[in-house]
């Protein structure tokens, strides 16, 4: 199953490992027993500290894959084969097992530690989904710290009955001890704090602590990761303040227009951009929410959780989200049939009739991704025409299960009261009303800038965008703004860095100014 290159890479990651580790195998006669068999005793033989064991399966999974220090209980699943995206997860575990230090900070590890409960978690994941990674290395992570705690990862792909039993159609979706946890990118900060009960309280009281800032950046995206590092270069006390640092772009696959890289993907751009940071003298605070901006002396910014952090000059680098069509019936399914991540959810739909709204690049690429894997994707898009790159449109209009229509207006979500059925729309042109019978709707109609939260505090745009001037600088002294919650008319990755090291420059200007 690996190749030369593969093995040459673990036989290197594996001088790391420091005590034994077994790999028990739970095989079925299916193809993928073989190969998950396979894998397993490719493995082993790299390394003398592992140890590789292929049982029959006696249980409800299989094929499945424990990895714990030899001798002692397993708290680390596979359940499926771990390629893919999640070739790494397995990696790490691998590694942790066999007691390779995670990379976590000593706060972290120590809250892990510390939880006294019994936790069993179960995440179902798609093997092409970018995002699910995350959350699997989170949980394996917090399995390895704590002997209360297990982690499944599931491939939803492999285990249809799981997944149409417990009515999942999004990843990834995590359960704990049996009932539902929660569903997207997840961090093990935003775990722990999810089961900590304790954990809300005591951060807030830590952060109203801090000194102020020089600078504070609000936001971990590229544009506020571009201000940090412009900021800190000055040699200023800078903070990042963040619910996750990365923002939109962990959730973007493929990248092909970052200037001098030809192409990479999301998270492996985001994890760049967090070394960069961290190269600085840069106090980044996550899992975070920003919820009120006042200035008095200092500019204060307050957080969901209570705490306050104070600030000489402040950057609002807070991004945007995908937008939402706000029809009936999308809400009550979301994660039920109606989805904003094709490259994450478009394996559940493997086979089945789906919709696509939306006929820009991001529609369309989604309806051309989509092919490859489902019956039919019929494209609604609310103009007459479509507004994708001419390439993209041609591609797939010569794909024989993609139906594009123009002047299509959804007007309502249709679901069985547990999942997706249908959606209903009208014909612009005529006015008719139309049922599209469909089981998944992958909405990609734009962003809408994350900016509700100062709507009484700076000056917005109609569409609640910031309005700034040249050197980033909004409507109140002291506070500027980068990227993508702006009124740059383009939103792109290279112009919110451009932007957010503007911001940076104008708030250092300003600074030396008081």
């Amino acid at each position: 199953m690996l190749d030369s290159k593969v093995k040459k890479q673990l036989d290197t990651y594996f001088q790391n490992i420091v005590h034994p580790i077994e790999i028990k195998v739970f095989t079925d006669q299916s193809n993928k027993a073989a190969e998950l068999a396979a894998l397993g005793q490719e493995v082993s033989e790299l390394s003398d500290q592992i140890k590789c064991t292929v049982v029959a399966a006696d249980g409800f999974r299989a094929p499945m894959m424990q990895i714990a220090p030899l001798g002692e209980k397993a708290r680390v699943t596979f359940a499926g084969v771990p390629m893919g995206h999640e070739f790494t997860s397995f990696v790490l575990a691998l590694l942790q097992a066999g007691g390779h230090p995670s990379k976590a900070d000593v706060a972290t590890i120590d809250q892990a530690r510390s939880i006294k409960q019994e936790l069993h978690f179960e995440v179902y994941v798609s093997l092409t989904c970018q995002n699910c990674p995350e959350v699997v290395q989170a949980l394996n992570l917090f399995a390895n710290l704590n002997p209360n705690v297990t982690s499944t990862m599931i491939d939803g792909a492999l285990f249809k009955s799981e997944v149409e039993r417990r009515n999942i159609m999004a990843v990834p979706t995590v359960y704990l001890n049996g009932e539902e946890f929660g569903q997207g990118r997840m961090s093990l900060n935003e775990i722990l704090n999810k089961v900590d009960s304790g954990a809300s309280v005591k951060q807030a009281q830590e952060l109203s602590t801090k000194e102020p800032f020089d600078v504070l950046v609000v936001g971990g995206g590229p544009a506020g990761a571009a201000a940090a590092i412009y900021a800190a270069r000055k040699g200023i006390r800078t903070g990042i303040v963040a619910d996750r640092f990365g923002g939109q772009v962990l959730d973007t696959m493929a990248i092909e227009n970052f200037i001098s890289v030809s192409a990479t993907e999301g998270p492996k751009l985001v994890a760049n951009l967090e070394q960069h940071v961290l190269d600085y003298d840069v106090d980044l605070i996550t899992t975070q929410r920003v919820a009120k901006l006042e200035k008095h002396d200092l500019i204060e910014v307050t957080l969901d959780n209570g705490g306050q952090l104070k600030s000489k000059a402040v950057i609002l680098a807070t991004g945007a989200r995908w937008r939402e069509m706000n029809v009936p019936g999308e809400q009550l399914y979301r994660g039920k049939g109606v989805a904003y991540c094709p490259h994450c959810d478009g394996p559940l739909f493997k086979g089945k009739r789906v919709a696509v709204i939306g006929g820009g690049n991001s529609g369309i690429e989604a309806a051309i991704d989509l092919a490859g894997i489902v019956e039919h994707v019929t494209v609604l898009e609310f103009s007459d025409t479509l507004r994708a790159d001419a390439v993209l449109i041609k591609k797939a209009q010569s794909l024989a299960n993609v139906t594009i229509m123009t002047q299509a207006m959804t007007t309502e979500v249709i679901g069985d009261g547990q999942r997706v059925i249908g959606l209903n729309y009208k014909n612009r042109t005529n006015g008719d009303a139309h049922l599209l019978d469909v089981a998944g709707i992958f909405v990609q109609i734009g962003l809408v800038p994350n900016s509700e939260w100062l709507r009484d505090t700076l000056e917005l745009t109609e569409r609640g965008e910031i309005v700034t001037d040249a050197h980033g600088q909004t409507s109140l002294a002291g506070v500027f703004a980068a990227g993508d919650v702006t009124h740059s008319p383009y939103k792109q990755i290279i112009i919110s860095m451009g932007s957010g090291a503007s911001a940076a420059l104008g708030a250092f200007d300003y600074l030396i100014r008081q």
